[in-house]
């Protein structure tokens, strides 16, 4: 741990990214939608490595959809806008029900959330479908702490999808709950998700509890240089820097 630095005292509102943040969901949603990546490949005869550890390396903070017009792009591909919505509809059904299967209450999250909901107000801003997120939320026991009327997602509530890194999503929920960016702070564990929230204006904190190990401080350190102002190693870490006296302990 390094020196303490202190949180603004304007900040009233923290802004939670959902995947990998909230719950160690990363891993187990690239199993899924690897099958989906690797079936829309063959469809479109595009080449490349579609495993679940090099799409979670490469794709984190994106979703499905941004990630399926890259590989087009990159290989002069093509595909309609219709049979776009229909990979896009599939990947999500996939890894939601996958994913409502497999995860767990992380019993920290829950406590530090439940400390942090009474000195500020909580929302979520993803990459992901609000289908996606309801039920990773149920599974991980979430619902109460932070309902569906606190979830942004940058799949369903813009007009048009926009995935992280653009700010879209962040400045959204912002106009939606009335805030200003000095007022809010954003809780990222992907670079991808920190430069959309950056972009917006807003301080962010990084967390790597649920980054791999042996993959942690690469991750530290591409969040620092991403603009982060600070990384906090644990959910225990983070409600301790937003709690008390507003101090934040760097990892």
């Amino acid at each position: 741990m390094d020196i303490e630095t202190p949180i603004p005292a304007q900040i009233t509102t923290v802004l939670l990214d959902a995947d990998g943040t909230l719950f160690p969901s990363e891993e187990p949603a690239f199993e899924a939608s690897a099958e989906v990546t690797r079936a829309f490949a063959e469809r479109f005869g595009l080449t490349g490595d579609f495993s679940p550890e090099h799409l979670r390396r490469t794709t984190t903070g994106k979703n499905f959809r941004t990630t399926a017009q890259d590989l087009l792009a990159r290989q002069n591909a093509s595909c309609t806008p219709a049979e776009l919505e229909e990979w896009v509809e599939r990947e999500k059904v996939e890894v939601s029900a996958y994913l409502g299967r497999v995860l767990r209450p992380q019993p920290d999250v829950l406590a530090a959330l439940s400390a942090l909901r009474g000195r500020y107000r909580l929302a979520v801003v993803s990459s992901s479908a609000l289908a996606r997120l309801a039920a990773c939320f149920t599974a991980s026991g979430l619902d109460d702490l932070l309902p569906g009327d606190v979830r942004f997602s940058a799949e369903d509530s813009l007009l048009e999808p926009t995935s992280k890194p653009d700010p879209a999503v962040y400045q959204l929920a912002l106009d939606r709950l009335g805030v200003t960016a000095g007022e809010s702070l954003a809780v990222e564990d992907s670079v991808t998700g920190a430069r959309s929230a950056i972009n917006a204006g807003i301080a962010t904190t990084g967390l790597v509890q649920f980054v791999p190990v042996d993959e942690r401080a690469e991750r530290v350190e591409a969040l620092r240089s991403a603009g982060v102002t600070e990384v906090a190693g644990s959910w225990d870490d983070l409600a301790e820097q937003l709690a008390g006296d507003r101090t934040a302990v760097r990892t």
